[in-house]
């Protein structure tokens, strides 16, 4: 799924855009619910509040998870659907969805952290060896070494929680989560990056995820052929697909994982 990493829309005139984004690590699923009450009491919209975790899912038998296939040529799923699967308190949130991350296994996200991480999945269906929680957020602009130890909680079983704030709530919403049991506070001077639909006008909107496995000729074919399946009728993960197949005809990943090697032809 692309993205752009765009000003997300304002909560309320009185509070303005947001302009950074506080995460936490939370131990205990027990308290999120009452951490995601409290942020929307205090005014954050909830499609500004995220969540990302291994086991939201451990009180439900699922027949069945979502795979790195279905994210290419479905993408996230959407709604209050998802919301009630998982609990009521995701039910809060939008774009609730579960995705399988290289590395960390599969997870339940909610809000808009699941663009990123679709960029993520999308990767590791592409083949990048980078693709996973860590590269996503130090993708998006999160010290690398923060990235990991969120990784490693995330795979210990441990939550993260995302708000996104002005930057005048933004010593209110850090206190809030401190005094939730909050840990490994850590904040990022921008918002996280929206999805979108339809043609793209240049390199600078594919997710950050994506972009970084790509060279620059490979971006060029990516976005040329994103855009020709678009304007076919194509929905956005299948334009996508067919993007991926592209650089996959054309191109090699390098030592680094990145598709930048053309591939010789006979």
């Amino acid at each position: 799924m692309t993205v752009a990493n765009t000003a997300a829309p304002t909560v309320t005139a009185a509070h303005g855009a947001p302009e950074r984004t506080i995460t936490a690590v939370i131990k205990e699923r027990e308290q999120i619910d009452s951490i995601v009450r409290r942020l929307l009491d205090r005014g954050i919209s909830r499609e500004h509040i995220s969540l990302v975790g291994r086991n939201f899912h451990s009180e439900t038998r699922i027949a069945g998870f979502i795979t790195k296939r279905d994210v290419i040529l479905g993408g996230l799923k959407q709604g209050a659907a998802f919301g009630s699967f998982f609990g009521s308190v995701l039910g809060l949130l939008t774009g609730v969805g579960v995705l399988f991350i290289p590395f960390v296994g599969t997870i339940a996200v909610a809000g808009p952290i699941g663009g990123l991480l679709l960029g993520a999945a999308s990767g590791a269906i592409a083949g990048s060896a980078g693709a996973g929680l860590v590269s996503a957020l130090a993708a998006w602009g999160m010290p690398e070494d923060k990235a990991a130890i969120y990784q490693t909680r995330v795979e210990a079983g441990e939550f993260l929680v995302m708000v996104e704030v002005p930057m005048n709530k933004s010593g209110e919403i850090q206190l809030l989560l401190e005094s939730a049991g909050g840990e490994e506070i850590s904040t990022v001077d921008s918002p996280l990056p929206r999805q979108i639909a339809g043609a793209m006008t240049d390199a600078s909107q594919l997710s950050p995820e994506v972009k970084s496995h790509l060279s620059e000729d490979a971006q060029k074919l990516y976005l040329d052929r994103y855009n020709v399946a678009w304007a076919d009728g194509e929905d956005d993960a299948k334009a996508e697909k067919a993007a991926w197949d592209a650089v996959h005809q054309q191109y090699e990943e390098d030592a680094n994982g990145v598709w930048s090697k053309p591939k010789t032809t006979v």
